[in-house]
């Protein structure tokens, strides 16, 4: 009989109660509320998919973040399955075993397991710059993604390219959609990616067997949907125009908004000011910085992380925050004038009205 999640979820001790907890809490992080008894069915039924994790060029933070989830119970369960097939950062086996099992798995389950990558890969010297078990990543991550269902690329670097990617780009670092060009692909940006963000979409994909809806480039509305500025506590100071002017001053020390000191929140799409981070405690914002706007492309190659944003297009208020009274102003003088304009308009019209019955009569 196939293995299902919760067979593995009993076999760690898990009750039944912190099982319906995760599924509720599941359903409620991809904003599914009224899902959870649909994952409780799926977990208990469908037998596991198989995720290879694989690793290019990167630093971990993606693994480091993803072993940090907030919900101990989902980081067990996810993490659980993933070690049991394939991570050669988190496995207990490794060298030739941990490749038989790679093989085995690629092999056994054709089209049914799931690629999450965490870096990228250099093209530079025929991939010589990223060595995986004797040969290029490159060569090593088309061969598994032949045979993938889909494709999650975790974090700036698989995403975007991210540093390894910024210029001069020595090593011709590739985010791997430029790579994979046949298999759908879930970019899950950020440096790293929230925690829960990562075990979410994973749950998501092995619950109901489909990738979730995607944006224009390839990340989850779910999480993606709206820029952090959206969102920010300190929105109203921005709507407000009271800002930050250097740091530890009196506007800091009042938790005025970042924007002048180089904040990136209302370019950057990411769910930070809602799900935030270390277990929902904080995100960068509220602990005094500014974001750097890492889920983004090519945020390395867009200047100085304090380098502030002097172009933002958006409606109203959020042309350009130096303007903030300025088009207030401006939008309300309009609106006089519009009025007025339009009040002319009628008063002409009701004359002429007026002349043509006085000519009737």
């Amino acid at each position: 009989m196939a293995v299902t999640f919760y067979d593995v979820m009993r076999q760690q001790g898990v009750s039944r109660r912190s099982f319906l907890k995760f599924c509720s809490l599941t359903a409620t992080s991809l904003g599914l509320g009224s899902a959870a008894p649909q994952i409780a069915h799926a977990m208990q039924t469908k037998p596991r998919t198989p995720v290879l994790w694989l690793h290019g060029l990167e630093c971990t933070c993606c693994s480091e973040s993803f072993i940090r989830s907030a919900h101990p119970l989902a980081k067990d369960v996810v993490l659980s399955m993933l070690s049991l097939d394939y991570d050669d950062t988190l496995m207990a086996a490794a060298g030739h075993q941990a490749e038989a099992i790679f093989e085995d798995i690629i092999r056994e389950y054709k089209g049914n397991y799931i690629v999450a990558v965490e870096g990228n890969p250099p093209l530079a010297q025929d991939g010589m710059s990223c060595i995986h078990a004797g040969r290029p990543f490159v060569e090593k991550l088309k061969e598994v993604s032949s045979g993938a269902k889909a494709v999650i690329a975790w974090g700036a670097c698989a995403s975007w390219g991210c540093v390894q990617a910024a210029k001069p780009n020595p090593t011709r670092a590739t985010p791997i959609d430029k790579v994979i060009l046949d298999k759908p692909i879930i970019k899950v940006p950020g440096c790293p990616p929230i925690p829960e963000v990562m075990t979410a979409v994973v749950t998501y994909m092995l619950t109901f067997d489909r990738i979730p809806e995607l944006d224009r480039q390839g990340r989850p509305k779910m999480f993606y949907g709206q820029r952090i500025h959206d969102k920010c506590y300190r929105r109203p100071h921005f709507d407000a125009g009271q800002f930050v002017e250097t740091w530890d001053d009196d506007g800091a020390r009042k938790g005025y908004c970042l924007y002048k000191m180089g904040c990136k929140g209302p370019t950057t799409y990411n769910a930070c000011s809602t799900t935030r981070w270390n277990e929902g405690v904080s995100f960068p914002i509220q602990s005094g910085h500014g974001c750097i706007g890492c889920s983004e492309d090519g945020f390395w190659d867009k200047g100085s992380f304090y380098d502030r944003l002097t172009n933002i297009k958006d409606f109203g208020v959020e042309a350009n925050a130096d303007r903030v009274g300025g088009t207030l102003a401006g939008v309300a003088g309009a609106a006089v004038v519009a009025h007025a304009a339009v009040s002319a308009i009628r008063r002409a019209a009701q004359g002429n009205n007026s002349q043509s019955n006085k000519g009737g009569n």
